[in-house]
């Protein structure tokens, strides 16, 4: 795909954690991924704190957007996650927690791990055995190598492959 434009990944995964855990009280809350609806759209703003321009991702018909609540509480999006299907893995496109949700002073932790762990989840169901790549950032490349088992392919190119995809979902996604 010569016109896609790879944005560098810049998420950090601060826990692997079994749902997303509340940085105050530590309670475990579990969550639910769905597609993101029109009506989302209208809270997922640079002018609310999202640093990206989630509109655009949404109307390109080539990737598939998700959200990221606490169950019960669909209103509150904790993270989104931008995706492509291509041929044999899962790209993942963007991922962004909600502004609350970043620094030192977020109220969940566990977002963006929960969102990499969905992204593995869709390659299995497509019969890519787990495999998700995406463009890291230079400096967290490390990062990503430690915390989510990916490796580094090649330039900025991460891939997470069978093995790690398979802990993620299981760790996530009790069936």
């Amino acid at each position: 795909m010569a016109n896609r434009v790879n944005i560098e990944q810049g998420f950090i995964v601060d826990r692997l954690t079994n749902s997303i855990l509340n940085t105050i009280s530590g309670d475990s809350f579990p969550t639910e991924v769905s597609h993101v609806g029109k009506d989302d759209l209208t809270a997922i703003t640079k002018r609310n704190g999202w640093n990206f321009d989630w509109k655009i991702e949404f109307k390109n018909i080539k990737k598939e957007v998700y959200k990221l609540t606490i169950v019960n509480n669909f209103s509150i999006i904790q993270g989104l996650l931008s995706l492509t299907i291509e041929g044999d893995h899962v790209f993942m496109n963007l991922l962004e927690s909600a502004p609350f949700n970043i620094g030192k002073n977020k109220l969940y932790e566990g977002v963006a791990g929960n969102l990499v762990a969905y992204a593995c989840k869709v390659s299995f169901q497509k019969g890519f055995d787990g495999f998700v790549a995406f463009t890291a950032k230079t400096q967290l490349i490390k990062h990503y190598e430690e915390t989510l088992g990916a490796y580094h392919f090649k330039s900025q190119r991460m891939i997470i492959n069978s093995e790690p995809a398979r802990f993620l979902v299981e760790k996530y996604f009790k069936t």
